[in-house]
């Protein structure tokens, strides 16, 4: 059965209502056949990235980059996975008040260096989530998800 594996960091409210419309949309009952697993980028380890088929990246943006977090988790595992994860499907959302482009910017050059391949347009989000912006994440969450279906 293949694997999303949703690496996150959620430090505030509009990060969780976000997160959690993500998983909904991946767990929906039309996806089939499909785990998904959740972890926090301080927890995620190599070993679950070599053991998933795809990602969604979820990170607030701070000061123009991802979090410290999110950087933590790719410190991690980007030299364990580099040729093991090539072409593997990802999705991100990112959140903040400022800074979204640098944060955008820093995910597509690492998942470009791991050879990760682009599976549905980032969600990227200033302010409080309204329901389109909730909507957003959910189909994010959906699309990935459907495309690692058997």
């Amino acid at each position: 059965m293949p694997r999303l594996l949703i690496v996150h960091h959620t430090p505030s409210p509009g990060m969780q209502a976000m997160f959690e419309q993500v998983v909904a949309g991946a767990t929906t009952e039309e996806i089939e056949d499909v785990e998904v697993v959740r972890t926090a980028a301080l927890a995620a380890t190599a070993s679950d990235v070599l053991a998933a088929d795809g990602y969604l990246l979820g990170t607030p943006a701070n000061l123009g980059y991802i979090s410290g977090a999110l950087k933590h988790f790719f410190d991690t595992v980007y030299y364990p996975c580099l040729d093991s994860t090539a072409g593997r499907p990802f999705g991100c959302w990112v959140h903040g008040n400022e800074g979204t482009e640098g944060a955008l910017r820093a995910i597509a050059s690492i998942t470009s260096g791991l050879s990760w391949r682009q599976a549905a347009e980032p969600v990227v989000l200033s302010g409080t989530p309204d329901q389109a912006d909730l909507s957003a994440c959910w189909e994010l969450g959906a699309a990935v998800a459907a495309g690692l279906m058997p």
